[in-house]
């Protein structure tokens, strides 16, 4: 298993394709493992460019400082990964709580971002988004069983017609309760605090890299608002919802998401 040891801490990583050119780093999203990306956006883009997906702090085989942190905590653990990795600057991509630390990191270490594409994020939660967050924390924190709480979130982050197909449903729940759930309840309490915290909206113009804001229409989680707000905010950034897909648009219009994350970080470029 490959590791890194950034500010001190072993840190899980997998760097995928040989393209010489900007190193795309893909961010999960809340609870979820660097391994998410292999399936459906690894293969592909990996073919055009070099891809580093890696683990949260505490998540798989990434060491856990335990205590709580913030999305600029997480925005400066990828940036001491990048150091231990000796990559000088990136393309970041980052997916929800991913997407929250990508925006921290660009605004953190501009001269080490490129081009930013942020997915089902936003720069502040509201209401819903933290009575949401904080009924996640108390599933977790009763202990609820994972398939309630895979359910809970599934309910929240596919497309309604995805959830007619009862049966990929059940495979994913099973799948899920059966591997067990990549992160333990204490950590994910913590991301969610880490997304509860999260409050980059009064400095998104300070954001110069290239930016691409990607969504689904039907994403119920971070909804249209959400996305708009980053767009008209983040200078000369540029918004796309595909027509198809609610949150995990990645996995549920995956062709198309990719054909789009490629040719927004080829343009200019000349590849």
């Amino acid at each position: 298993m490959p590791h890194a040891v950034a500010a001190g801490r072993k840190v899980y990583y997998e760097i995928h394709g040989d393209d010489p050119g900007t190193p795309l780093v893909l961010v999960m999203g809340l609870g979820g493992t660097c391994r998410g990306w292999l399936p459906l956006q690894v293969p592909e883009i990996s073919r055009e460019r070099r891809v580093l997906i890696y683990d949260y702090r505490g998540v798989g085989g990434s060491e856990d400082p335990g205590g709580p942190f913030t999305t600029t905590d997480l925005a400066d653990d990828l940036a001491a990964l990048l150091d231990a990795l000796g990559m000088r600057r990136v393309d970041v991509l980052g997916v929800f709580l991913g997407g929250m630390t990508a925006q921290e990191f660009a605004l953190r270490h501009p001269l080490r971002l490129d081009r930013l594409i942020l997915v089902g994020s936003y720069a502040r939660p509201d209401a819903k988004r933290r009575l949401l967050l904080e009924k996640w924390k108390e599933l977790a924190r009763i202990d609820a069983p994972l398939s309630l709480q895979v359910r809970e979130r599934l309910l929240w982050t596919l497309e309604d017609d995805t959830l007619e197909y009862t049966d990929l449903i059940d495979s994913m729940i099973d799948f899920f309760t059966r591997e067990g759930a990549p992160v333990s309840n204490d950590l994910l309490i913590r991301q969610c605090d880490a997304c509860l915290g999260h409050d980059a909206r009064d400095h998104l113009r300070a954001i110069h890299a290239r930016t691409l804001v990607l969504c689904g229409r039907h994403d119920q989680l971070t909804p249209p608002k959400f996305q708009r707000e980053l767009a008209d905010e983040i200078a000369g950034a540029r918004l796309v919802t595909l027509s198809f897909g609610a949150h995990l648009v990645m996995a549920e219009s995956a062709q198309r998401f990719n054909q789009i994350v490629l040719q927004f970080l080829a343009e200019d470029r000349g590849a």
